[in-house]
Protein backbone atom coordinates (compact mmCIF):
# COMPACT_ATOMS: atom_id res chain seq x y z
CA UNK A 1 0.00 0.00 0.00
CA UNK A 2 1.38 3.37 -1.03
CA UNK A 3 1.02 6.24 1.33
CA UNK A 4 0.12 9.50 -0.46
CA UNK A 5 0.87 12.68 1.34
CA UNK A 6 0.46 16.33 0.44
CA UNK A 7 3.11 18.91 0.69
CA UNK A 8 1.91 22.23 2.01
CA UNK A 9 3.81 24.19 -0.62
CA UNK A 10 2.46 22.51 -3.72
CA UNK A 11 -0.69 20.88 -2.54
CA UNK A 12 0.13 17.72 -4.55
CA UNK A 13 0.38 14.17 -3.33
CA UNK A 14 3.85 12.46 -3.24
CA UNK A 15 4.95 8.84 -3.05
CA UNK A 16 6.87 7.79 0.10
CA UNK A 17 10.25 5.96 -0.49
CA UNK A 18 11.04 2.77 1.40
CA UNK A 19 13.41 3.15 4.34
CA UNK A 20 17.19 3.14 3.38
CA UNK A 21 20.00 1.64 5.44
CA UNK A 22 22.09 4.07 7.38
CA UNK A 23 24.65 5.94 5.26
CA UNK A 24 28.41 5.62 5.72
CA UNK A 25 30.60 8.36 7.13
CA UNK A 26 30.84 11.69 5.27
CA UNK A 27 27.91 10.85 3.03
CA UNK A 28 29.59 7.75 1.40
CA UNK A 29 27.47 4.83 0.08
CA UNK A 30 25.90 2.65 2.68
CA UNK A 31 28.36 0.48 4.55
CA UNK A 32 28.27 -3.31 4.04
CA UNK A 33 27.48 -5.16 7.18
CA UNK A 34 30.57 -6.79 8.79
CA UNK A 35 29.16 -10.31 8.46
CA UNK A 36 28.68 -10.00 4.68
CA UNK A 37 32.15 -8.41 4.19
CA UNK A 38 33.89 -11.42 5.88
CA UNK A 39 32.07 -13.87 3.58
CA UNK A 40 33.18 -11.98 0.43
CA UNK A 41 36.84 -11.95 1.55
CA UNK A 42 37.06 -15.76 1.96
CA UNK A 43 35.26 -16.27 -1.38
CA UNK A 44 38.33 -14.90 -3.37
CA UNK A 45 40.83 -17.33 -1.83
CA UNK A 46 39.72 -20.55 -3.65
CA UNK A 47 39.35 -18.55 -6.87
CA UNK A 48 43.01 -17.39 -6.69
CA UNK A 49 44.17 -20.95 -5.93
CA UNK A 50 42.36 -22.32 -8.98
CA UNK A 51 43.77 -19.60 -11.27
CA UNK A 52 47.31 -20.25 -10.02
CA UNK A 53 47.05 -24.01 -10.66
CA UNK A 54 45.65 -23.47 -14.19
CA UNK A 55 48.46 -21.02 -15.04
CA UNK A 56 51.17 -23.39 -13.77
CA UNK A 57 49.82 -26.40 -15.71
CA UNK A 58 49.02 -24.79 -19.07
CA UNK A 59 51.55 -21.95 -19.30
CA UNK A 60 54.07 -23.99 -21.43
CA UNK A 61 51.32 -24.31 -24.10
CA UNK A 62 49.93 -20.79 -24.05
CA UNK A 63 53.20 -18.93 -23.26
CA UNK A 64 54.78 -19.22 -26.76
CA UNK A 65 51.51 -18.11 -28.43
CA UNK A 66 51.27 -15.05 -26.18
CA UNK A 67 54.95 -14.13 -26.74
CA UNK A 68 54.47 -13.63 -30.49
CA UNK A 69 56.05 -15.26 -33.58
CA UNK A 70 59.53 -13.74 -33.00
CA UNK A 71 60.02 -15.21 -29.51
CA UNK A 72 63.05 -17.52 -29.37
CA UNK A 73 62.50 -21.21 -28.79
CA UNK A 74 63.20 -22.43 -25.31
CA UNK A 75 63.85 -25.81 -23.85
CA UNK A 76 60.61 -25.59 -21.88
CA UNK A 77 58.50 -25.65 -25.06
CA UNK A 78 59.51 -29.03 -26.32
CA UNK A 79 56.34 -30.68 -24.96
CA UNK A 80 54.05 -28.26 -26.75
CA UNK A 81 51.82 -28.92 -29.74
CA UNK A 82 52.38 -28.14 -33.40
CA UNK A 83 54.00 -24.89 -34.44
CA UNK A 84 51.68 -21.92 -34.79
CA UNK A 85 53.63 -19.99 -37.45
CA UNK A 86 53.23 -22.16 -40.54
CA UNK A 87 56.22 -23.54 -42.44
CA UNK A 88 59.47 -22.00 -41.20
CA UNK A 89 62.44 -21.76 -43.63
CA UNK A 90 65.63 -22.97 -41.93
CA UNK A 91 69.18 -23.98 -42.84
CA UNK A 92 70.16 -27.45 -41.70
CA UNK A 93 73.27 -29.56 -41.52
CA UNK A 94 73.90 -33.28 -41.23
CA UNK A 95 75.79 -35.21 -38.61
CA UNK A 96 78.73 -37.03 -40.18
CA UNK A 97 81.38 -39.53 -39.20
CA UNK A 98 84.96 -38.27 -39.06
CA UNK A 99 88.09 -37.71 -37.01
CA UNK A 100 88.79 -35.10 -34.34
CA UNK A 101 91.83 -34.35 -32.23
CA UNK A 102 92.13 -33.83 -28.48
CA UNK A 103 94.24 -30.72 -27.94
CA UNK A 104 95.72 -29.00 -24.90
CA UNK A 105 95.77 -25.27 -25.60
CA UNK A 106 97.68 -22.48 -23.90
CA UNK A 107 99.65 -19.33 -24.61
CA UNK A 108 103.37 -19.76 -25.28
CA UNK A 109 106.39 -17.60 -25.97
CA UNK A 110 108.76 -18.06 -28.89
CA UNK A 111 112.24 -18.65 -27.43
CA UNK A 112 115.45 -18.97 -29.49
CA UNK A 113 117.57 -22.05 -28.93
CA UNK A 114 120.71 -19.86 -28.88
CA UNK A 115 121.22 -16.15 -28.23
CA UNK A 116 124.58 -14.45 -27.77
CA UNK A 117 125.54 -10.86 -26.93
CA UNK A 118 128.82 -10.38 -28.80
CA UNK A 119 131.56 -8.45 -26.97
CA UNK A 120 135.22 -7.82 -27.75
CA UNK A 121 137.96 -9.97 -26.19
CA UNK A 122 140.65 -7.32 -26.92
CA UNK A 123 140.66 -3.57 -26.57
CA UNK A 124 141.19 -1.32 -29.51
CA UNK A 125 139.65 0.87 -32.17
CA UNK A 126 136.76 -0.57 -34.18
CA UNK A 127 137.83 -0.32 -37.81
CA UNK A 128 134.91 -1.81 -39.79
CA UNK A 129 131.45 -3.40 -39.55
CA UNK A 130 130.80 -5.92 -42.32
CA UNK A 131 127.13 -6.80 -41.78
CA UNK A 132 123.78 -5.10 -42.25
CA UNK A 133 121.25 -4.82 -39.49
CA UNK A 134 118.80 -7.71 -39.55
CA UNK A 135 120.96 -9.91 -41.80
CA UNK A 136 121.11 -13.68 -41.47
CA UNK A 137 124.79 -14.34 -40.80
CA UNK A 138 126.52 -17.69 -41.13
CA UNK A 139 128.71 -19.39 -38.56
CA UNK A 140 132.33 -18.02 -38.50
CA UNK A 141 131.36 -15.06 -40.71
CA UNK A 142 133.39 -11.92 -39.90
CA UNK A 143 131.14 -9.26 -38.42
CA UNK A 144 133.56 -6.58 -37.18
CA UNK A 145 137.31 -5.89 -37.16
CA UNK A 146 139.39 -4.15 -34.51
CA UNK A 147 142.66 -2.40 -35.46
CA UNK A 148 145.24 -5.27 -35.57
CA UNK A 149 148.40 -3.13 -35.85
CA UNK A 150 149.17 -2.88 -32.10
CA UNK A 151 148.99 -6.64 -31.80
CA UNK A 152 151.15 -7.11 -34.90
CA UNK A 153 153.85 -4.99 -33.21
CA UNK A 154 153.56 -7.11 -30.07
CA UNK A 155 154.05 -10.21 -32.21
CA UNK A 156 157.23 -8.83 -33.78
CA UNK A 157 158.58 -7.87 -30.37
CA UNK A 158 157.90 -11.34 -28.99
CA UNK A 159 159.55 -12.96 -32.01
CA UNK A 160 162.68 -10.81 -31.52
CA UNK A 161 162.88 -11.69 -27.87
CA UNK A 162 162.52 -15.36 -28.75
CA UNK A 163 165.45 -15.17 -31.21
CA UNK A 164 167.65 -13.55 -28.54
CA UNK A 165 166.82 -16.12 -25.90
CA UNK A 166 167.28 -18.99 -28.34
CA UNK A 167 170.85 -17.72 -29.03
CA UNK A 168 171.60 -17.54 -25.31
CA UNK A 169 170.27 -21.05 -24.88
CA UNK A 170 172.50 -22.36 -27.69
CA UNK A 171 175.60 -20.72 -26.15
CA UNK A 172 174.76 -22.11 -22.71
CA UNK A 173 174.45 -25.61 -24.11
CA UNK A 174 177.91 -25.32 -25.79
CA UNK A 175 179.46 -24.23 -22.48
CA UNK A 176 177.70 -27.09 -20.73
CA UNK A 177 179.31 -29.59 -23.12
CA UNK A 178 182.77 -28.02 -22.57
CA UNK A 179 182.41 -28.12 -18.77
CA UNK A 180 181.36 -31.75 -18.83
CA UNK A 181 184.65 -32.62 -20.64
CA UNK A 182 186.77 -30.52 -18.27
CA UNK A 183 185.20 -32.05 -15.17
CA UNK A 184 186.19 -35.50 -16.40
CA UNK A 185 189.79 -34.21 -16.68
CA UNK A 186 189.55 -32.53 -13.23
CA UNK A 187 190.30 -29.20 -14.92
CA UNK A 188 187.29 -27.38 -13.41
CA UNK A 189 185.30 -27.92 -10.20
CA UNK A 190 182.03 -29.82 -10.29
CA UNK A 191 180.22 -26.71 -9.00
CA UNK A 192 180.95 -24.90 -12.26
CA UNK A 193 179.29 -27.74 -14.18
CA UNK A 194 176.18 -27.59 -11.97
CA UNK A 195 175.89 -23.83 -12.40
CA UNK A 196 176.04 -24.21 -16.17
CA UNK A 197 173.29 -26.83 -16.14
CA UNK A 198 171.04 -24.41 -14.21
CA UNK A 199 171.82 -21.67 -16.73
CA UNK A 200 170.75 -23.91 -19.58
CA UNK A 201 167.44 -24.70 -17.88
CA UNK A 202 166.92 -20.96 -17.29
CA UNK A 203 167.40 -20.20 -20.96
CA UNK A 204 164.98 -23.00 -21.87
CA UNK A 205 162.34 -21.35 -19.70
CA UNK A 206 163.00 -17.96 -21.29
CA UNK A 207 162.50 -19.46 -24.76
CA UNK A 208 159.18 -21.02 -23.70
CA UNK A 209 158.01 -17.69 -22.27
CA UNK A 210 158.92 -15.94 -25.50
CA UNK A 211 156.98 -18.54 -27.47
CA UNK A 212 153.94 -17.96 -25.25
CA UNK A 213 154.18 -14.22 -25.92
CA UNK A 214 154.21 -14.96 -29.64
CA UNK A 215 151.14 -17.21 -29.33
CA UNK A 216 149.32 -14.56 -27.31
CA UNK A 217 150.05 -11.89 -29.89
CA UNK A 218 148.86 -14.16 -32.68
CA UNK A 219 145.68 -14.97 -30.73
CA UNK A 220 144.99 -11.26 -30.24
CA UNK A 221 145.30 -10.83 -33.97
CA UNK A 222 142.62 -13.51 -34.38
CA UNK A 223 140.42 -11.79 -31.80
CA UNK A 224 140.66 -8.57 -33.81
CA UNK A 225 138.22 -10.21 -36.23
CA UNK A 226 134.87 -10.70 -34.46
CA UNK A 227 132.97 -13.62 -36.01
CA UNK A 228 129.52 -15.21 -35.62
CA UNK A 229 129.48 -18.22 -33.33
CA UNK A 230 126.42 -19.76 -35.05
CA UNK A 231 124.02 -19.08 -37.87
CA UNK A 232 121.41 -16.55 -36.86
CA UNK A 233 119.99 -13.09 -37.28
CA UNK A 234 121.89 -10.02 -36.10
CA UNK A 235 120.08 -7.18 -34.42
CA UNK A 236 120.58 -3.44 -34.63
CA UNK A 237 124.16 -2.17 -34.61
CA UNK A 238 125.09 -0.95 -31.15
CA UNK A 239 128.52 0.59 -31.91
CA UNK A 240 129.86 2.43 -34.94
CA UNK A 241 133.31 2.22 -36.58
CA UNK A 242 135.91 4.55 -35.09
CA UNK A 243 134.90 3.95 -31.48
CA UNK A 244 137.26 2.45 -28.93
CA UNK A 245 135.96 -0.84 -27.55
CA UNK A 246 137.13 -2.31 -24.26
CA UNK A 247 137.70 -5.96 -23.51
CA UNK A 248 136.13 -5.70 -20.06
CA UNK A 249 132.96 -3.87 -21.22
CA UNK A 250 129.58 -5.49 -20.52
CA UNK A 251 127.83 -3.58 -23.30
CA UNK A 252 127.46 -5.87 -26.34
CA UNK A 253 128.61 -4.88 -29.81
CA UNK A 254 125.80 -6.87 -31.47
CA UNK A 255 123.26 -9.55 -30.52
CA UNK A 256 122.87 -12.71 -32.59
CA UNK A 257 119.72 -14.82 -32.28
CA UNK A 258 119.22 -18.25 -33.76
CA UNK A 259 116.06 -18.24 -35.87
CA UNK A 260 116.18 -21.58 -37.64
CA UNK A 261 115.30 -23.82 -35.84
CA UNK A 262 113.47 -22.12 -32.99
CA UNK A 263 111.47 -23.23 -29.98
CA UNK A 264 108.28 -22.30 -28.12
CA UNK A 265 107.94 -22.53 -24.34
CA UNK A 266 104.43 -22.95 -22.94
CA UNK A 267 102.88 -24.22 -19.67
CA UNK A 268 100.90 -27.42 -19.23
CA UNK A 269 98.61 -28.01 -16.25
CA UNK A 270 99.88 -30.63 -13.85
CA UNK A 271 96.66 -32.64 -14.27
CA UNK A 272 97.29 -32.85 -18.03
CA UNK A 273 100.93 -33.89 -17.64
CA UNK A 274 100.60 -37.69 -17.06
CA UNK A 275 99.28 -38.62 -20.55
CA UNK A 276 101.90 -36.39 -22.21
CA UNK A 277 104.74 -37.81 -20.12
CA UNK A 278 103.53 -41.34 -20.73
CA UNK A 279 103.52 -40.88 -24.51
CA UNK A 280 106.97 -39.27 -24.51
CA UNK A 281 108.44 -42.15 -22.45
CA UNK A 282 106.92 -44.56 -24.97
CA UNK A 283 108.78 -42.75 -27.75
CA UNK A 284 105.74 -41.08 -29.32
CA UNK A 285 106.24 -37.84 -31.24
CA UNK A 286 103.60 -35.30 -30.21
CA UNK A 287 102.60 -32.62 -32.70
CA UNK A 288 102.40 -28.97 -31.62
CA UNK A 289 100.72 -26.22 -33.66
CA UNK A 290 101.54 -22.54 -33.19
CA UNK A 291 98.76 -20.06 -34.05
CA UNK A 292 98.84 -16.28 -34.14
CA UNK A 293 97.62 -14.07 -31.29
CA UNK A 294 94.11 -13.90 -32.75
CA UNK A 295 93.97 -17.70 -33.06
CA UNK A 296 92.94 -17.35 -36.70
CA UNK A 297 96.07 -18.40 -38.64
CA UNK A 298 98.34 -21.37 -38.08
CA UNK A 299 101.93 -20.17 -38.21
CA UNK A 300 103.94 -23.38 -37.97
CA UNK A 301 103.88 -27.03 -36.90
CA UNK A 302 106.55 -28.60 -34.72
CA UNK A 303 107.26 -31.42 -32.30
CA UNK A 304 107.31 -31.57 -28.52
CA UNK A 305 110.97 -31.71 -27.46
CA UNK A 306 111.24 -31.81 -23.67
CA UNK A 307 109.49 -31.27 -20.34
CA UNK A 308 110.91 -29.24 -17.47
CA UNK A 309 112.12 -31.11 -14.40
CA UNK A 310 109.75 -29.57 -11.84
CA UNK A 311 106.26 -28.13 -11.44
CA UNK A 312 105.79 -24.47 -10.57
CA UNK A 313 103.85 -24.56 -7.30
CA UNK A 314 102.55 -21.01 -7.68
CA UNK A 315 100.72 -21.81 -10.93
CA UNK A 316 100.37 -25.59 -10.83
CA UNK A 317 101.92 -25.90 -14.29
CA UNK A 318 105.09 -27.30 -15.82
CA UNK A 319 106.95 -25.73 -18.74
CA UNK A 320 107.48 -27.72 -21.92
CA UNK A 321 109.46 -26.91 -25.06
CA UNK A 322 108.47 -27.57 -28.64
CA UNK A 323 110.90 -27.17 -31.57
CA UNK A 324 109.93 -25.74 -34.96
CA UNK A 325 111.94 -25.76 -38.20
CA UNK A 326 110.82 -22.18 -38.92
CA UNK A 327 111.95 -22.42 -42.54
CA UNK A 328 109.96 -19.35 -43.58
CA UNK A 329 110.62 -17.40 -40.35
CA UNK A 330 106.95 -17.41 -39.32
CA UNK A 331 107.94 -17.38 -35.64
CA UNK A 332 109.78 -14.40 -34.18
CA UNK A 333 111.75 -14.41 -30.90
CA UNK A 334 109.71 -13.38 -27.84
CA UNK A 335 106.49 -13.53 -29.85
CA UNK A 336 103.35 -14.67 -28.00
CA UNK A 337 101.50 -17.46 -29.81
CA UNK A 338 98.58 -19.76 -29.10
CA UNK A 339 99.90 -23.29 -28.75
CA UNK A 340 97.82 -26.43 -29.37
CA UNK A 341 99.36 -29.74 -28.30
CA UNK A 342 97.78 -32.78 -29.98
CA UNK A 343 97.47 -35.51 -27.35
CA UNK A 344 95.01 -37.92 -28.98
CA UNK A 345 93.37 -38.45 -32.38
CA UNK A 346 89.78 -39.78 -32.22
CA UNK A 347 88.73 -41.58 -35.39
CA UNK A 348 85.31 -42.61 -36.67
CA UNK A 349 83.25 -40.47 -34.29
CA UNK A 350 80.00 -38.60 -34.99
CA UNK A 351 80.66 -34.92 -35.69
CA UNK A 352 78.23 -32.01 -35.80
CA UNK A 353 78.69 -28.33 -36.55
CA UNK A 354 78.88 -26.15 -33.44
CA UNK A 355 76.24 -23.81 -34.90
CA UNK A 356 73.59 -26.55 -34.69
CA UNK A 357 74.09 -27.29 -31.00
CA UNK A 358 71.77 -25.51 -28.55
CA UNK A 359 72.53 -25.19 -24.86
CA UNK A 360 70.45 -24.39 -21.80
CA UNK A 361 71.49 -24.11 -18.20
CA UNK A 362 71.22 -27.87 -17.68
CA UNK A 363 70.97 -29.59 -21.08
CA UNK A 364 72.50 -29.74 -24.55
CA UNK A 365 70.03 -30.39 -27.39
CA UNK A 366 69.36 -29.96 -31.10
CA UNK A 367 66.32 -29.50 -33.33
CA UNK A 368 66.17 -32.73 -35.34
CA UNK A 369 64.34 -32.60 -38.68
CA UNK A 370 62.03 -35.61 -39.12
CA UNK A 371 61.05 -37.13 -42.49
CA UNK A 372 57.66 -35.34 -42.36
CA UNK A 373 59.45 -31.94 -42.31
CA UNK A 374 58.67 -31.30 -38.66
CA UNK A 375 61.23 -30.82 -35.92
CA UNK A 376 61.64 -32.49 -32.58
CA UNK A 377 63.90 -31.53 -29.71
CA UNK A 378 66.61 -34.16 -29.19
CA UNK A 379 68.92 -34.22 -26.17
CA UNK A 380 72.53 -35.05 -27.04
CA UNK A 381 75.80 -35.69 -25.22
CA UNK A 382 78.88 -33.92 -26.54
CA UNK A 383 82.60 -34.59 -26.22
CA UNK A 384 85.65 -33.02 -27.85
CA UNK A 385 85.31 -29.76 -29.81
CA UNK A 386 87.75 -28.53 -32.44
CA UNK A 387 87.72 -26.52 -35.64
CA UNK A 388 84.01 -25.61 -35.51
CA UNK A 389 82.85 -29.21 -34.99
CA UNK A 390 81.92 -31.13 -31.85
CA UNK A 391 81.94 -34.84 -31.15
CA UNK A 392 78.45 -36.20 -30.36
CA UNK A 393 78.77 -39.27 -28.16
CA UNK A 394 75.03 -40.01 -27.94
CA UNK A 395 71.75 -38.73 -29.36
CA UNK A 396 72.60 -38.63 -33.08
CA UNK A 397 73.77 -40.97 -35.81
CA UNK A 398 75.57 -40.08 -39.06
CA UNK A 399 73.13 -38.60 -41.56
CA UNK A 400 70.73 -37.05 -39.04
CA UNK A 401 69.54 -33.64 -40.26
CA UNK A 402 69.71 -30.89 -37.64
CA UNK A 403 68.60 -27.26 -37.82
CA UNK A 404 71.56 -24.90 -37.87
CA UNK A 405 70.02 -21.43 -38.37
CA UNK A 406 66.46 -20.32 -37.71
CA UNK A 407 65.96 -22.07 -34.37
CA UNK A 408 64.60 -18.89 -32.79
CA UNK A 409 61.24 -19.51 -34.50
CA UNK A 410 60.96 -23.21 -33.72
CA UNK A 411 59.26 -25.28 -31.08
CA UNK A 412 58.38 -28.95 -30.74
CA UNK A 413 56.48 -30.09 -33.87
CA UNK A 414 57.09 -26.95 -35.96
CA UNK A 415 56.79 -27.41 -39.72
CA UNK A 416 60.00 -26.43 -41.50
CA UNK A 417 61.36 -26.05 -45.01
CA UNK A 418 64.97 -27.13 -44.44
CA UNK A 419 67.79 -26.63 -46.92
CA UNK A 420 71.18 -28.28 -46.45
CA UNK A 421 74.11 -26.39 -48.04
CA UNK A 422 75.66 -28.46 -50.80
CA UNK A 423 72.62 -30.72 -51.24
CA UNK A 424 69.93 -30.56 -53.89
CA UNK A 425 66.41 -29.78 -52.54
CA UNK A 426 64.20 -32.87 -52.45
CA UNK A 427 60.69 -33.74 -51.36
CA UNK A 428 60.33 -34.77 -47.78
CA UNK A 429 57.71 -37.43 -48.30
CA UNK A 430 59.90 -40.27 -49.55
CA UNK A 431 63.34 -39.03 -48.58
CA UNK A 432 65.37 -40.81 -46.00
CA UNK A 433 67.05 -38.84 -43.29
CA UNK A 434 70.36 -40.56 -42.87
CA UNK A 435 69.03 -43.89 -41.64
CA UNK A 436 68.77 -43.20 -37.94
CA UNK A 437 66.59 -40.10 -38.17
CA UNK A 438 63.67 -41.84 -39.89
CA UNK A 439 63.46 -44.37 -37.08
CA UNK A 440 64.21 -42.26 -34.04
CA UNK A 441 62.93 -38.87 -35.00
CA UNK A 442 59.40 -39.41 -33.78
CA UNK A 443 60.03 -38.05 -30.34
CA UNK A 444 62.53 -37.02 -27.75
CA UNK A 445 65.24 -39.59 -27.19
CA UNK A 446 65.51 -40.74 -23.64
Amino acid sequence: MIDHTYTPAEGKPTTASPPRPPAGPAGNPPAVPPQRRSKLRWLWLPILIVLGWVGYKYWPQIGPMLSGPTAPATKGGKKGGKGAFGTVPVVATRARRGNIGVYYSNVGSVTPLNTVAVTSVVSGQLMSVSYKEGDIVQKDQVLMEIDPRPFAVQLENAEGQLAKDQALLANARVDLTRYETLVKQNAVPTQTLDTQKALVEQDVGAVKSDQAMIDSARLNLVYCKITAKFTGRVGLRLVDPGNIVQSNSTAPLVVITQIEPISVLFPVAENDLPPIYQKMRAGASLTVDAWDAGNTKKLSTGKLATIDNQIDQTTGTVRVRANFDNKNFELFPNQFVNVRLLVQEKTGVVLLSDAAIQRSTSEVYVFLVKPDSTVTVRDITVGTSDGGFTEVTSGLVPGDEVVMTGVDKLQEGSKVNASVPGEQPAGRGGATNGGGASKKGGGKKK
